[in-house]
Order: structure tokens, then C-alpha cells, then sequence
């Protein structure tokens, strides 16, 4: 052995595994029969975003590595499936960053076009990524690896769609949604951040219709919203309105006559106990206008600024603009009553981090509450086990109030949705398109089809919209049945629609009921391993989406992880400049350093704190194992033994000897438990404190000093130590495979070499058994 671990060898370690065949499980022949027999053991890895390098967190994949190398060693089929995700937004978001640099925009190209290149870009990415994860000694089954772009998984997803649509339980419709207009594109709840800003209340005062100088003063945070008022709410108990009842109030600066209503919601003591109702543009005034029939006023459009439904002249201005000029006109028109400071929450798109804009567009939804109550079923049951259990309780509360789920955004990247419109039957469809000219065309369908042609419109659409109740259709074939000129949907699916079917397409499941062997014999999964932060986003839809498409839990147990943390217990972040790339870390200290380094000592489900002197404490424990291998093979060769044997013979061992290895059967003993009930960071402890200061401070000492003095019979030595030596070396190096693979997969192939042991990889030998007392 060299003197020093070298980490620029684990690059051929990794090879060597691969060409070994160990990370490729094989399917029976009878795959149902054999999984009654012995079921596999499968890990889907949660796909990274196609669109830029690993981070930290994505070196967390290790508690996966860890877990299929103990199964695989324990003799279990372990399979775990790579693939990486399109990730539609974050990767259309990060692309338009990549195009503003050269002084372009998405808007510069055709849809087609645009998508191509992101498509290509991200193959590139994918490429980096998947190097990256070899890099970290991450034991996937590469013959299996997925896409969410792939066609069959495409397939796949239009096919459960097309189902729930023909259920009932996808639907389209026009509701309030929360809209990014710089994005371009609509969020669900989930992707909203709320944030506390530091504003005020605006006091003013609607004129009440029939009654002379005599008005309701209202307060709100929102004063350009007014223009699409449909009402103003006070509750029913608040006797200082009582007698308004069946009143009107003036709409000021719009001049549109709109109702009092009376709502149980509305919280008196908030501003004047009167609050203006705007369907169009909140959330909370959506519901009260359904549930008093009020008119839906939108004012503001998917470009952010106001439209026709307002006066002329705010027409084209954004909200902050139209704010200021609304408050400029009531107070000229003395209906400012007063303006106060005060903070609360607003929405803020994750992506770009600038305000949501709700609004009242036409979206595709998922009839959420069926899918629901399944999922909530089999976690209740623990059917599906979450870990830690305090994860159970919140997902089991956030299922209970969920909403319907908006599915479709308003970008290009993704999973087009498969729906056809028939435009001449469907003439009042607006259309955005690039024509010949390189001009951007927007208007009706009626009208822009008078100067272009349908296949100038096809070749450069970019958006279309269609009002809710347009026909659609399923599949192209249908659509053209009906007509020549159609165009399919130009939204795409959320990605978490794609994403939440993950485990049974990756896996082969077919909607003809003819799996693949892969579905029959590794579906339902055994373990899901991910953070905390995706339980709602990720992990509860593919328990909702496995149970509706398969009939089956996607997998046994969800194993949520904590977020990577600096040495302070801040997020990284680039503009903190904390930032610890693991790639550079896995460089210059060698991946197991970086592996041990996130998991030791980390209890179940807290953050994981990661610093550059941690790495390097794991390295210094890499270099232990390295040296006190040499140590061993050192005191062996001095003996000059011609063979080597692991039997131990109880007669000769000391007392020394009994300790150790009567240690070494409690760490197997105490390791098999806590990896089989996911306590990772303690088995690490465990094996960490046995192996530098029992193994190596304690015990190879002691043995060290038996060799170099004179030997009695009673003390034992010589050549009866070696077998103690191995076996302990050899045993700590199989506990310690699973998360520290490359320098103990390294020692144990010399060791083999040496001492003409059995010949086998050692992420193919089998896991240390304990003698039972």
C-alpha cells in the first residue's frame, strides 16, 4: 500500500463496481412469484433538476447509497434507479438567466424553437450531473437511468391524464390563481413564499347610493385594486352597519354602482370593519364573490399591467404605477380618509422573488379531495411510514385543507398538455404568435387568421388561450376529425404532475395492465428518501397518484432528511458566500471524506451541518483507516506467516483479544440496528469511535507491544494474533462499506491480494454476522 490515501484513485474503484455488474440486479423469470419469495430491495432516486451541477444537498443522496449497499450486502436484489427531472420552471428560469447574458429573452424566439434549446442545454447539464454522481461513489444502476422527457414516461403521464380527465378528476376552469408576471406562468399555493412587508392601510370612502353626502370608509393594502370592486363586506353582527342592508355604494373614480354584502368572515375590528371585495384579485374575495354571485372584474393581464376593464387612463400602467395614481385621484376627489402603517403578509414568487399577482384565469385543476382521502388512508395505516413520525402529523393536517390543484403553466418547457382545440370552432381563442416578420401577434383567433395563415400561426405560436367551456380534445387524431385547423394546448403540466408519477414509470407500469418485469418485480419501492421541505410538493402526490394509478403505495417508507446547513446553521446561499461545492470537496479530500462528513453524529430530521474542517476531520479518519491498514499488513509481514488464516483459535486468544472482538459483535449488532431503523448519523458515530480509538488506539497497541516483546504461552502473540488483526480489520471495513465505499473498498481488494483471501469486491460480500450469546 502507499503511504498516503490517494482520492484521484476512486475514479477506477467506481469502474470497477460498475463493470462488475454489482449495481445491476436481475429480474426473475417470475417476477411475481419471486418477489411473494423475497422481496427486492428498490430506492427511486429523487431525480435532480436537468439544468445545473449538484449542490450540497444533492451529496445527501449518500443516506440512499448507504441504505442499498447494506441491502445489497445482506443478500437482498437492490436496485437503485437513477433519472433526472426537466424541472419546468426552474429550468425554463435558469435558461432565461443563461439567455439574458447574451442580451436575449424567450420572447425573441418560437415556441418550437425555444424549446430545442433548452432541450439541448439540459443535455448537456444531464451529462455533468451524472459524472457528478459517480464522483461521490453514489452505487446506481445506470442501465436503468431515466428522464422525465423521455417519450415513454410522456406516454405514461398523458395516459393517467387522459384517465382522471375522463373521471372527472382533472377539470378546466377559470378561478384565481397566483400569477408571476414576470415569470409568465401560474403557481400553486405551495410555490408561493409569504413574506412580511413593511406597508400601510389606506383608508377611503365609497359614496352610498340615494344618501347625500354619506359614505363607508374601507381600509385596504391593495388601493389599485379598487377598480375591479364588485362590493364591499362588513359582518352581520356589526351593528354599525346594520342599516345598509340592501344598499348600494358608488364604485369612486369608476362610477359603477356595486352592493354591501353581509359575510360571517370579515373580522370587524380590521380597519373600519368594512373591507372592499375584489373576485377578480384575491384569493379571499374570490370565494365570497362565488358565494354571493358578484361580478369577476379582472383589471390586471398576464403582462402585469391594467387592461381594458379599467379607465382609460390607467390602461397599460403595473400595479405600483396604478397605486399611486389611484390615491392621487381619491385624495383630489376627497375620499382619502387616512393612511396608516402597517405590515402583513404578501405573496412572493419563489422563482424570482418578486410579488404574486392573483388572478382569475382559465387553468387545468385536480380534483384534489379523492385522491386525498386515499393517501391519507394508508398513511394513517401506516401503510406508507413516515420518518421521523412528527413528519406524519403535518402531512396528515396539510391533506385535510387541501385545495384543488392547478396543474397547468404558462411556460414552454414541460410536458405539453394533451388537449386540441379546433380554432375555427372556437373562434374567440386568443393567440400569441411570432409571424414571418419576426413580429409578436396577439389578438382572437377571428381576427389574426385575416393577416396570417393558420401554418404561419402554428409554426410561431407561442400562446393561446382558450375561454373556459371550449371543446377539447384528447388526442390529435380526434381533434382533426373535426376540422383541419386545430392547435393543441400550449400550457404545460406542473412538474410535480410528472414528477409525482415517478416511481411506478420509471419502473415500466403500463395503462394497459402489461408491466414490464421491472413494475412486477421491484413496485411498490421500499424506501423514499428525501428532505423534509418536498414532503407536500412531492412525496404526498406520488402517494396520492400511486394509489389512484396502481392501486398500490409507490413505496413502504418516506424518509425525510434535513437541509444542509453552513458551520453557523445558515442556508447556503451563493450571496452569503457559504456556499461548500461538493465536487471540489470530493477533489481535494476524496469522496468518503465528504460522505462521512454528512451523515456522523446527525440525528433523524435535523439540519446537517457541513464545513470545509468537518470534510477534513472525515479525511483525517479516511487517512486512519488507510494507515492503520498498512499498520496491520506491517506486523503481519514482520511475522513472515506463509498462510494466512482468519480461523481464530479460542484457546490462544488474551484478554485483549476477547474485548475486541467481543466489541466488534456488539458494533455489528448495534450498527444492523440503527441502519434498519435509518439512525445513520449514530452508526457512523458508533463505527467512528470503535475503529480509531478500540481498534487502533487500544487494541493494535496492545498487539504492537505483544509482537515486540518476548512472548510468554500465557500472553499469547505471534502468529495467533493475525487472525484477531484481519478479522477485526476485515469486519470494520464491511461496517464501514456502506458509507465510507472507496478507501475500504481499496484496503480490502490489497488485503486480498496479499493474503490469498477469498476472492470477491467487497460491495458484493456479505454483511458481518454477530455470534449470539
Amino acid at each position: 500500500m502507499d503511504k498516503a490515501y490517494n482520492p484521484a484513485s476512486e475514479n477506477q474503484i467506481y469502474d470497477l463496481w460498475q463493470d462488475s455488474g454489482a449495481f445491476t440486479p436481475k429480474v426473475p423469470k417470475d417476477p411475481a412469484k419471486a418477489r411473494l419469495e423475497k422481496e427486492p430491495f428498490t430506492v427511486i432516486l429523487p431525480p435532480p433538476n436537468a439544468n445545473n451541477p449538484l449542490h450540497a444537498g444533492h451529496a445527501l443522496y449518500t443516506v440512499e447509497d448507504i441504505m442499498v449497499r447494506y441491502h445489497r450486502m445482506l443478500g437482498d436484489p437492490s436496485l437503485w434507479l437513477p433519472g433526472t427531472d426537466h424541472a419546468g420552471i426552474e429550468t425554463q428560469f435558469v435558461f432565461e438567466k443563461y439567455l439574458q447574458k447574451q442580451g436575449k429573452s424567450r420572447f425573441d424566439y418560437d415556441r418550437e424553437t425555444l424549446f430545442k434549446l433548452i432541450f439541448d442545454y439540459v443535455n448537456e447539464n444531464r451529462d455533468v450531473a451524472k459524472n457528478q454522481l459517480k464522483r461521490l461513489g453514489f452505487s446506481l444502476d445506470w442501465t436503468r437511468e431515466k428522464f422525465t422527457m423521455d417519450p415513454d414516461h410522456i406516454a405514461r403521464v398523458y395516459a393517467v391524464f387522459n384517465r382522471m380527465v375522463n373521471e372527472g378528476l382533472v377539470y378546466r376552469d377559470e378561478k384565481i390563481v397566483n400569477y408571476c408576471t414576470f415569470c409568465g406562468t401560474a403557481f400553486s399555493n405551495l410555490e408561493v413564499e409569504h413574506k412580511t412587508v413593511e406597508s400601510h392601510l389606506w383608508y377611503f370612502k365609497y359614496p352610498i347610493v340615494g344618501e347625500d353626502n354619506q359614505f363607508i370608509t374601507v381600509a385596504t393594502t391593495r388601493p389599485e385594486t379598487m377598480l375591479g370592486d364588485t362590493a364591499v363586506a362588513v359582518n352581520p353582527n356589526d351593528k354599525r352597519y346594520s342599516h345598509l342592508i340592501g344598499k348600494k355604494l358608488l364604485l369612486p373614480l369608476v362610477n359603477r354602482e356595486i352592493p354591501i354584502i353581509f359575510e360571517d368572515s370579515i373580522d370587524p375590528k380590521f380597519g373600519t370593519g368594512a373591507v372592499k371585495v375584489t373576485p377578480s384579485h384575491s384569493p379571499e374575495d374570490y370565494d365570497m364573490g362565488k358565494k354571493f354571485n358578484l361580478e369577476f372584474v379582472r383589471i390586471f393581464d398576464y403582462d402585469g399591467k391594467a387592461n381594458q376593464n379599467v379607465p382609460a387612463r390607467y390602461r397599460g400602467f403595473y400595479p405600483n404605477q396604478v397605486r399611486q395614481m389611484v390615491i392621487n385621484d381619491l385624495t383630489a376627489a376627497n375620499l382619502m380618509d387616512k393612511i396608516t402603517n402597517h405590515s402583513h403578509e404578501v405573496g412572493h414568487c419563489y422563482k424570482c422573488g418578486r410579488p404574486i399577482e392573483p388572478i382569475t384565469a382559465p387553468q387545468w385543476f385536480v380534483k384534489i379531495k379523492p385522491l386525498a382521502d386515499k393517501a391519507c388512508k394508508v398513511v394513517k395505516t401506516d401503510q406508507v411510514k413516515i420518518f421521523p413520525t412528527r413528519f406524519k402529523k403535518s402531512f396528515l393536517t396539510w391533506m385535510k385543507d387541501i385545495k384543488d390543484w392547478p396543474i397547468s403553466r404558462q411556460i414552454v418547457w414541460g410536458h405539453r398538455i394533451p388537449a386540441w382545440y379546433n380554432l375555427d370552432h372556437t373562434p374567440n381563442i386568443n393567440i400569441t404568435f411570432v409571424n414571418s416578420k419576426n413580429e409578436t401577434v396577439t389578438g382572437l383567433w377571428t381576427d389574426v387568421i385575416k393577416n396570417s395563415s393558420y401554418q404561419e400561426i402554428k409554426t410561431g405560436l407561442q400562446s393561446l388561450i382558450a375561454p373556459v367551456g371550449s371543446k377539447f380534445y384528447l388526442s390529435e387524431e380526434e381533434a382533426l376529425k373535426s376540422g383541419p385547423n386545430i392547435l393543441q394546448e400550449t400550457d404545460t403540466f406542473d412538474t410535480w404532475f410528472s414528477s409525482g408519477q415517478w416511481p411506478y414509470s420509471t419502473l415500466g407500469w403500463s395503462p394497459d395492465g402489461h408491466h414490464s418485469p421491472d413494475f412486477e418485480y421491484f413496485y411498490p419501492t421500499t424506501v423514499l428518501d428525501t428532505m423534509w421541505d418536498i414532503l407536500f410538493f412531492w412525496v404526498a402526490r406520488m402517494i396520492m397518484f400511486g394509489v389512484y394509478t396502481t392501486g398500490q403505495i409507490p413505496f413502504k417508507v418516506a424518509h425525510m432528511h434535513s437541509r444542509v446547513t453552513d458551520s453557523k446553521g445558515q442556508k447556503m446561499s451563493k450571496s452569503k458566500g457559504n456556499v461548500i461545492d461538493p465536487l471540489t470537496m470530493s477533489d481535494v479530500y476524496g469522496a468518503d471524506a465528504l460522505r462521512m462528513a454528512l451523515v456522523i453524529g446527525v440525528a433523524p430530521g435535523s439540519d446537517i451541518s457541513l464545513s470545509e474542517d468537518k470534510i477534513r476531520a472525515q479525511r483525517n479518519f479516511v487517512n486512519k483507516i488507510w494507515n492503520a491498514s498498512r499498520f496491520v499488513e506491517m506486523l503481519i509481514d514482520r511475522l513472515d506467516v506463509k498462510n494466512i488464516s482468519l480461523n481464530i483459535d479460542q484457546a490462544t486468544l488474551t484478554s485483549a483479544d476477547k474485548d475486541i472482538l467481543d466489541k466488534l459483535n456488539k458494533l455489528i449488532i448495534s450498527t444492523t440496528k440503527h441502519l434498519e431503523h435509518y439512525h445513520f448519523g449514530q452508526a457512523s458515530e458508533d463505527l467512528y469511535q470503535f475503529f480509531w480509538h478500540e481498534f487502533c488506539d487500544i487494541y493494535i497497541e496492545d498487539a504492537k507491544k505483544r509482537l515486540d516483546s518476548t512472548k510468554s504461552a500465557d500472553e499469547g502473540g505471534g502468529e495467533e494474533t493475525i487472525p484477531v488483526l484481519l478479522t477485526v480489520l476485515i469486519t470494520s471495513l464491511k461496517l464501514l462499506h456502506p458509507f465510507i465505499p472507496f478507501v475500504t473498498e481499496i484496503v480490502y481488494q490489497d488485503l486480498i491480494s496479499k493474503y490469498n483471501l477469498p476472492k470477491e469486491l467487497l460491495i458484493s460480500s456479505s454483511w458481518p454476522q454477530s455470534e449470539k450469546k
